[in-house]
This record gives structure tokens, sequence and C-alpha cells, in this order.
């Protein structure tokens, strides 16, 4: 009925190309990183009898494509390595999402519906050495003039990177604080060797 394969050849769904992780390992483009929200029952822990619906992110790497083909329809899946969401997953001060690439969960539970995932990709954080900060990039939509091949205006709606801005106070506010006696009118005094 079904038949399946490690498909190595790009998929485009819905305007987005998807590659497998070792595509991208030779291409200077990422297109194998995944996000999926997912609507979980939780608890902290096995004895806990307060459950708690809500709804959870997962972050994930596509290993293999596949084609279930049922003759009268297909259907992609991916199966991923997902990250694990204890230890390989964090949120830092400033509201960036952090993964760890090396830190694979979820093995039991490798596969994805392609309808059901947002790509999103990974890039190497400068401050802390194996972890990588979760990006994601607007969708394209392509507005084809009718009977013609010309692409009309590409709209982008852009995801802010973090949840909110730190607090940082601004020159103005820091002259209304302290007073002009600490702000330097003029160049007079000033050694420069």
């Amino acid at each position: 009925m079904a038949t399946g394969g490690g498909g190595d050849s790009p998929l485009m769904d819905k305007g987005i190309k998807f590659n497998i992780k070792a595509q991208d390992d030779v291409r200077t483009t990422q297109n194998s990183g995944v996000y999926l929200i997912s609507h979980n029952m939780q608890v902290a822990s096995a004895k806990d009898k307060n459950q708690i619906l809500s709804n959870m992110g997962f972050y994930g790497v596509i290993q293999e494509i596949w084609d279930l083909d049922y003759q009268k329809f297909t259907i992609v899946i991916f199966r991923c390595d997902w990250i694990d969401n204890t230890s390989g997953l964090v949120v830092d001060e400033l509201g960036f999402t952090l993964v760890d690439l090396s830190k694979i969960g979820h093995r039991n539970d490798q596969f994805v519906l392609a309808s059901q995932v947002k790509q999103v990709f990974f890039v190497d954080d400068p401050m802390h050495r194996g972890w990588s900060v979760v990006l994601s990039m607007p969708n394209r939509e392509y507005n084809d003039v009718i009977g013609d091949d010309v692409l009309g205006d590409v709209r982008i709606e852009c995801e802010p990177f973090t949840r909110g801005m730190p607090n940082v106070d601004t020159f103005d506010e820091v002259v209304v604080e302290l007073g002009s006696q600490n702000i330097r009118d003029g160049c007079e005094d000033i050694w420069v060797e």
C-alpha cells in the first residue's frame, strides 16, 4: 500500500523548501530545521495527579523525507531527530530560544506529517559554545498575475526574534537623573597622548 524511503530530493510545501540534514551539510543554505507545536497533557512527575493541558514546542532536524503513495493520494512525512526538551532547550535572558543539536530525545516518536511543521533554522551562538539560536523565516507568498508569468509583490511578515526588549536607559533619561553637572560642554582640559 504505502511506499516510502529516505528521500533525498527537496520537498516544496506551501512555498517552503525542505531538505534533509545531509543535503544541508554540503550546501550554504539550511532547509532541514523544523518546529512543531503539540497540544499535550503534562505532569510534573509520575505521581502527579494534577495534569495540565498546554501547548509544547518541539525542535528538530529532518533526517529523511518519505512520500507515502496510496495510489489515490500521497502523504509526505519527515523522520526527524528531535531535540530533548529537558536538557537541550533553554530560553536565554533576552528571550532567544537556544538548542543543543547534539541532545537528541523522543527517539520512539520520530515521524511527523510535513503539513504539521514550520520551518526554522539554527545559527551557532557565539556566547554559548555548542548551542544554536533558533530563528524563523517569514513565509513568502507569491501572487501570480493571472495569465502572466510575472510575479506580483512579495508579502513578508516577520515574527519578532524576542518576546520583549530589555530595559535600556536612553541618554536623555540619564541626563535628567544625573543633572548637567556630569556632562562636559567643551573640549578644554582633555589630555590625549
